[in-house]
Formats: structure tokens, sequence, C-alpha cells
């Protein structure tokens, strides 16, 4: 995550949300099918009014907010189909490693905001049964995260002058528009199936994870061994295996004991993939990228999941680059509906990178410095130990830097019944040291801490502003829920609008597995055991 404010990068979207209500116009005198009016009503109606009414008035004549909804996404869709376009010809003429990398990083980024959008609008179009509005924001959220996050590389290795022609905020702000549309629906239903399942669930996938491990390497389709007992000696020899075959079940690979140094991929073509290792402190997955290395920080992971359903369980996540050699990621997970089941995350700054849409960490061990959980998932992170590592001199501790860019997302970073405590490394030092439990990344930056211990390590203010600015003091949501521990008294918290003492139950509840990330509709048929509730 990167130490300066994107400035030119962030959507700062300045609206009433009583614009929504219509409050000046009776039911009656609302136009049926006048584009114009409808894009007023959006946070951003002059590029909705250029692409829809200016471009082709007559196709684009809604008759209710629905029907305004798939008009916004399609639109958005047919500019970010322009940007690709765009940006695989100046693939071809980029020179140099710096700008070849944000292009790789910036391609797949695009190749998957369009993927986002098409599986939106078949959902909403077709009223999918596999597809609620809760599902639909979860969508539009990851694809305006992408064009975000390939901007911010571009900005982190200074070719920005090379990128940012192409990658115009129009895409953005249609985007932003179908969020806002969208967001109005989600509040008028429920965003959980209490009694329901999605359809790719089976008996077999609710059983995985309660298996013991013998258990799960039986039914492995694979196995990765260094000594060459199973099918493959790499792991990402065997995900390209998995690649080349057309299924929807689920596919276990059983990574055995070792040390694997190697970047791993698992792209978005490849769900349902389920990494089972042999324990936390015997199945690890190193890496050293980092950005003092030259590499954006999206490209730092040491492994890389973007296809959808990924299961890990017993392994540990590594980056070894060091305090002193900037972001370095262990994992960048951008996998909807994704579990990570006692495994570890080591690393020192952004070690965990919740790049976007729906997570799970249950029973993990994290390691870390400087906001070393960040990104834009909608991600809990329950009965997980949380280790501050010490820090490099003049240096201090943020452990999460939650990246929402637009206040109709549905991400946030929510840490329950968890621990947070020293590292071994940082407890002979730990008054040397302050320690905060975030920062802004971005505008609606949205973190809550629920009844969890917090050890003395955190500074009493809790909260750290960002480079000592009053940035998104007022936008963000930070909160602190039932929790104990020699550093939990928010007595002398920070005052600003947006921090919470949450005493309310009820808003406490938004931030759960059930809330939060559906969990009720998808977690059951992984089998890990997790609280639905407060």
């Amino acid at each position: 995550m990167t130490f300066y404010k994107l400035n030119s990068l962030v959507l700062f979207i300045f609206f009433s949300f009583s614009l929504f209500l219509h409050d000046s116009y009776s039911i009656e005198e609302q136009p049926s099918d006048d584009i114009n009016w409808w894009c007023s009503t959006t946070p951003h109606p002059e590029p909705c009014k250029y692409f829809m009414a200016d471009v082709a008035p007559e196709r684009y004549k809604p008759k209710g907010k629905e029907e305004f909804r798939t008009m916004t996404t399609e639109a958005a869709l047919e500019q970010a189909l322009l940007i690709q376009s765009q940006a695989k010809k100046m693939g071809q003429h980029c020179r140099g490693k710096r700008k070849k990398l944000v292009w790789m990083d910036c391609d797949k980024l695009i190749d998957d905001t369009i993927l986002q959008l098409n599986r939106t609008l078949h959902g909403i179009q077709f009223n999918s049964t596999s597809c609620s509005d809760f599902d639909a924001q979860t969508w539009l959220s990851a694809s305006l995260t992408n064009i975000e996050t390939c901007l911010s590389g571009s900005n982190q290795l200074n070719v920005s002058n090379v990128l940012h022609p192409t990658l115009s905020t129009n895409v953005s702000q249609l985007i932003s528009n179908s969020l806002a549309i969208n967001g109005e629906l989600v509040d008028s239903q429920n965003s959980t199936q209490v009694d329901g399942f999605p359809s790719w669930v089976t008996a077999r996938e609710r059983k995985l994870l309660q298996s013991t491990t013998r258990s799960l390497a039986s039914k492995a389709i694979y196995v990765v061994a260094q000594d060459g007992s199973g099918n493959f000696r790499s792991i990402q020899a065997a995900i390209n295996a998995v690649s080349k075959k057309v299924t929807n079940q689920r596919t276990i690979i059983y990574i055995k004991k070792g040390v694997y140094r190697e970047n791993v991929a698992i792209g978005p073509g490849i769900s349902k993939i389920m990494l089972v290792g042999a324990g936390l402190r015997y199945t690890i997955i190193t890496g050293s990228r980092s950005a003092a290395g030259g590499f954006t920080t999206y490209s730092t992971a040491t492994v890389g999941v973007d296809g959808n359903g990924f299961i890990a369980r017993g392994i540990t996540f590594r980056n070894t680059a060091g305090p002193k050699n900037g972001q370095a990621v262990a994992l960048r997970s951008a996998s909807d509906l994704s579990v990570f089941y006692a495994c570890g995350f080591e690393g020192y700054q952004d070690t965990i990178f919740v790049q976007s849409q729906r997570q799970f960490y249950k029973t993990c061990h994290i390691y870390g410095t400087i906001d070393f959980i960040f990104g834009n998932a909608a991600v809990v992170f329950q009965n997980c130990i949380i280790f501050v590592r010490r820090p490099l001199v003049g240096q201090v501790n943020v452990i999460t830097a939650q990246g929402r860019g637009d206040p109709f997302q549905n991400t946030g970073i929510s840490i329950h019944n968890s621990r947070i405590t020293a590292s071994p490394s940082l407890k002979p030092v730990v008054r040397t040291f302050q320690t905060y439990l975030g920062r802004p990344w971005q505008e609606y930056s949205r973190t809550v801490i629920i009844r969890s211990y917090i050890d003395g390590l955190v500074n009493p203010s809790g909260w750290l502003p960002w480079l000592n600015s009053d940035f998104a003091f007022k936008t963000l949501y930070y909160g602190e829920h039932g929790n104990w521990g020699p550093g939990a008294s928010t007595r002398n918290r920070v005052k600003w609008p947006g921090y919470h003492v949450i005493t309310n139950t009820n808003e406490a509840s938004k931030f759960t597995v059930a809330n939060l990330i559906g969990g009720r509709s998808w977690l059951p048929s992984t089998g890990v055991p997790f609280t639905a509730g407060l």
C-alpha cells in the first residue's frame, strides 16, 4: 500500500444522499423514460448524460430504477471495452521494465473489470438465482477497485504519463453511478440468505474443511512434493495442470511439507481450487519481490489469487523482502467467496492485500509492520492472531489500511473475536515503537474491531492520520465494539467525526460474517466453522 495519497486517482464523491430520495418530485411527476432526468439523480450526471442521453437517447429510455441500473452498467461496460482495446494496443509499444510491468498489471486488471461487469449485467438482466443485488454490489465494487489498483501501480512506478490518458475517469464514474443505483436496491432487501445456499454448494464441499489432513490428501487430484513423491515439484505446475481441465467441481491440491520458493498465480479462469498444506509450520510458500526491487505493490505478491471460490488450509504465505524494501505482499486475493483457514501470513509492509470481493480468514496468524492488512475487499478476520513485528527505527506500525474509495462500495475490514499483540521480535522493545489499529488509505476507508483482545502495544489514540493530514476524517468509518485488554480503552481515542465507539449491537452486527460478507449463504459449503453474528 503506497505511502502517498493518490489525489488524482481517488474519486471524491461529495453528494447528498437526499439526492436519491427525489424530494422535489412526486411519484406522478417522475418522468418514466427521460434519461436526462435519471442521469441527474446520479453522483456523476455529466458522463451519464454524455454517454447515454447525448450519444443514443433513443436507446436509453428507462421505465424504472432497475432498468436504469442495467443501462448504466451497459454504458460502463462499453467504455471499459474501449479502454481494454486501447490498452492492448499500447502494450505493443511499451519499452522498459517499469512500463511493461505496469502494463501487465493493468492488462489483467482491466480484463477482470470486463469480467465483473459482464457478470453483473448477466445477473441483473436475467434475474439469475445465483445473483442477488448484494452480489452485484460486490462485483461492481471489484470492477471499480481494479481500475484504481491499476492507476495506483502506474503512479507508484512513475509511468502515469503513459497510462493515464487511456484510463480516463469516465468508466470509473459510470461504474460509480451503477454502484449508487444498485446500492438503493441492496438497502431495500435482506442481503443474506439465512436458510439457503448458492447453486454451486454440494454436500461434499460442506465436509471438506472438517476433514483431517490425511483425508483431504487422499482426495487430492494432484500432490505437490519437492522430493518428487507427488505429481509435481512446484505449486504453479499443479495450478497450470488444473487450468487445462474443464470442470465445475472443487479441485484439491495437496502440498506436502516443505518450503516452496516460487511466485504462484491463480488466474480468474481457475475457480474452486483448494490448496491443502501439512500445516502452517510445515508447508510454506515464500517469495521476495518488493517495491524496492522495482515491482508494483500488486505484482510483489508471493501468491496472487483471482479465481473465485478459492480455499487454503494449513499453509503459510511468506514474503521475505524484509522491512527495508517497502511494499512486499505475501498474499494478494481478489477471489470472491474465498476462505483461508488455519493459515499463516508473514511479511512486513503490506503483508496481506485483500484486494476485492468477499473473503473470510479463520484461525490464522498474521505478521507485519506497516499497513499489513490492506485493500478494498469485504473481509472478516475471525479468531485470528495478529502479530505486530519490529519495524525499522523511525517507523510506526499500522495494522490496517482499508481502501474504500466510493461510498456505495460494500467493502470493509472487520476483525472479530481475534487477538492483537506484539510478536517476539517487538516484545523486548515494544515501548520504543508506536502501533496503531489503522489509517485511511482512501476517502471512505472502513474498518472495525469487534470483541477482540487488544494488547498494550496499541497507542491510546488508536488510529493514525494519513501523512499528518485531516484526510478522510469526516468520510471514513472506524469503529470499535466490545473489545478488551490493556490497549482496548476508548477513552483517549481520536475525536474524528468518522470514528465510532459502537455501543449498539445492531450497528456492530453490520460488520459480522452474516452481513458484511453474506457468509450464511456460502460459508457452510466450505466446512469452515464460523460465527455468523456477534
